[in-house]
């Protein structure tokens, strides 16, 4: 019999935990690095697996087995069906799982499982509504980096396009241009070298230097402003009544509200909730809908 339910957000850059008693009474949270499925399966089991056993520590439950516990899961990476179904497959023992994209459990923890929209921006990002009607509406998610608009990648994607051309003498620089070189290394060569290593993570540790300089250099600010109306496109895709209550989430949410077109930020309210507790809240409604001894 269930006895915990467990919520995961997990992405490019980390995962999040929340550790729930079967009557959604909140118990405990952990971190983790990352585990989006482009990670590899087995490390993204052995992340979640990892910051599962440090919330049990957290609320001093012991090491419950895998067998007392359902887990919803919202990952990056799920849009691609062939890892969704081997990470699926490679249940190591939980009673019950639901897995959905990050975006959609970002979804329902924003509005408590009501209609709305979202833009998830972190690593990657992607939108998501649900309408009165209940359909679901899904843009963007395609991945980095034909996608991700807006999202952290995608800005540092384009902070090493600047560099570059500083590097060559092609476009002067500043501050802001000086601070990504230093980060990769500092010189032409190091920057080459780094850039064979760089996966979307590593693109997206470079977004903090877009925003730092957003106010004073021109190009991080025409970054940022680019930001804004690729977020504000994909709302307008997702809800082009421009109804629904609109929520930006994820680590880049709140930082892009500023950069925002008028009529999309005077839309914006904040979310109820986060990406793990929405995952939370798609495998109580799953053991609810199945009764406590339900298959995955």
């Amino acid at each position: 019999m269930i006895a915990y339910l467990i919520g995961v957000d997990g992405g490019g850059t980390g995962t999040r935990v929340r550790l729930a008693s079967l009557d959604g009474t909140e118990l405990a949270q952990a971190t983790g690095g990352p585990s989006a499925l482009s990670q590899g399966i087995d490390k993204a089991w052995t992340t979640i697996l990892a910051a599962v056993g440090e919330a049990c520590a957290a609320a001093d439950i012991g090491d419950p087995p895998l067998a007392k516990m359902g887990i919803g899961l919202g990952l990056a990476g799920v849009h691609n069906k062939e890892w969704a179904a081997q990470f699926t497959a490679a249940n190591p023992g939980f009673a019950a799982l639901v897995l959905d994209t990050d975006g959609f459990s970002t979804l329902m923890g924003a509005h408590g499982g009501k209609p709305g929209a979202i833009v998830a921006i972190g690593t990657g990002s992607v939108g998501e509504a649900m309408l009165e009607d209940g359909a679901k509406v899904e843009v963007g998610g395609w991945g980095f980096p034909a996608g991700d608009e807006a999202s952290g990648a995608w800005m540092g994607l384009r902070a090493l396009n600047h560099i570059e051309q500083v590097l060559d003498g092609r476009v002067e620089g500043a501050a802001f241009a000086r601070d990504v070189i230093e980060h990769c290394g500092g010189t032409r060569d190091a920057v080459q070298i780094w850039l064979g290593r760089a996966n979307q993570t590593a693109y997206a540790s470079l977004a903090r230097f877009v925003v730092a300089h957003g106010e004073t250099d021109p190009v991080a600010r025409a970054i940022l402003e680019h930001a804004g109306r690729e977020v504000a496109g994909i709302a307008r895709a997702l809800d082009k009544s421009g109804t629904l209550p609109l929520s930006l989430c994820g680590g880049l949410g709140e930082v892009l509200l500023a950069w925002l077109p008028e009529d999309t930020r005077a839309r914006v309210t904040p979310p109820e909730g986060d990406s793990a507790k929405g995952a939370l809240r798609m495998i109580d409604l799953y053991v609810q809908g199945h009764g406590q001894g339900a298959p995955q």
